[in-house]
């Protein structure tokens, strides 16, 4: 059961890398303000509901049962922060009509970028996983497949953001494909990381819920929102995000 929660949303990411071999030319702009915007909601859906609401339940001993919530969500959005500005990677910049690049190549960065942001999606899963086999942390085995199920549908159109563009950069199908599946391996890898030194400290576990839970909103506020938002068609992300942040609420509160 470990192992099929770890692999799931790298199975999504592959499915959505995949959506390339469909693709004529470009991907429809439309289209790509909709899984934007969905990712975004799912992603805000699964760090309330299942990484900060379970951190503050399992935190009922302490004084200020709010504290490994509060310290664990800034210290996930400081770690991305110097994350995102020691390792070179790629911004869309959509106001200067390309993609700006730096010191890697674009297919590259492009690649990097996302396996980046696909580090906090692994611990949250790994991190959920773990709970999930405490017997006493209040979070259910079906709970954190949920949550596995959630992000994969987040990684759907994450994989294909990354393989659709590629494709229109001129890069082969294939090789597009594979670029934008192996941009989702880190997850499981560092899912199982998370589960392994989560077992060793349970007493960290809720600071490691909220640390998840603040990684994950840097990587929407940070990145997803605003390129959702740039341009045209801006209310449609607005749509995606809505109906992304319900499914998973739905999902999270029906097997929670």
């Amino acid at each position: 059961m470990l192992a099929l929660g770890l692999l799931i949303p790298f199975a999504g990411t592959t499915l959505g890398a995949a959506m390339v071999f469909l693709m004529k030319n470009k991907i429809n702009e439309k289209l790509e303000k909709l899984l934007l915007g969905f990712a975004s909601g799912v992603m805000i859906a699964a760090s309330v509901w299942s990484l900060l609401i379970p951190s503050i339940e399992m935190a009922r001993g302490y004084k200020l049962k709010f504290l490994p919530a509060a310290v664990g969500f800034l210290l996930g959005i400081a770690f991305l922060l110097v994350l995102d500005s020691v390792i070179p990677h790629l911004h869309i910049d959509k106001t200067q009509e390309g993609i700006k690049t730096d010191k890697l190549k674009k297919t590259t960065m492009m690649v990097l970028a996302v396996t980046l942001h696909n580090i906090p999606e692994g611990m949250a899963v790994g991190v959920t996983l773990a709970a999930a086999l405490k017997s006493n942390s209040g979070i259910t085995m079906a709970a954190a497949t949920a949550l596995s199920i959630g992000i994969a549908i987040q990684n759907f159109p994450e994989g294909a953001i990354i393989s659709m563009p590629l494709k229109s950069e001129g890069v082969s199908k294939g090789k597009a494909f594979l670029l934008g599946t192996l941009s989702g391996a880190v997850e499981p890898v560092f899912g199982l990381i998370t589960v392994l030194l989560t077992s060793a400290i349970l007493i960290a576990l809720p600071y490691l819920l909220s640390f998840a839970a603040g990684a994950m909103i840097y990587v929407v506020v940070e990145e997803l929102i605003p390129d959702s938002q740039l341009g045209k068609h801006s209310n449609i992300a607005t749509i995606g995000l809505a109906v992304g942040f319900v499914t998973m609420m739905i999902l999270d509160v029906y097997f929670g």
